[in-house]
């Protein structure tokens, strides 16, 4: 019933930039809360940013000024432009509805900083 597909991930200096992709399946795309998660070996899952349907958005405390998420209902994708990159940010990142997900996780997208 429902499918997320992340891409984008990689390896990158710290101060560097990448853009991560969220590919989701599911009739309530366009009227559902979306947000990127992240998890880092160790620690718990964690949001660090959400958008409304209506293009509201939010973030943690510990990416906001460096993250913007956005979003294309009609393309049923969700967008994490992430730039000046920290070692801290290194972690599988995920997408998914918030605050509820579903029970259907992807695989997510490896993001590793360098030091």
């Amino acid at each position: 019933q429902v499918q997320l597909v992340e891409s984008g991930g990689g390896l990158v200096q710290a101060g560097g930039s990448l853009r991560l992709s969220c590919a989701a399946s599911g009739s309530t795309f366009s009227i559902a809360t979306m947000g990127w998660y992240r998890q880092a070996p160790g620690k718990q899952r964690e949001l660090v940013a959400r958008i409304y349907s209506g293009g509201l958005t939010s973030y943690a405390d510990s990416v906001k000024g460096r993250f913007t998420i956005s979003r294309d209902n009609a393309k049923n994708t969700v967008y994490l432009q992430m730039n000046s990159l920290k070692p801290e940010d290194t972690a599988v990142y995920y997408c998914n509805r918030f605050p509820i997900p579903s029970g259907y996780w992807g695989q997510g997208t490896q993001v590793t900083v360098s030091s």
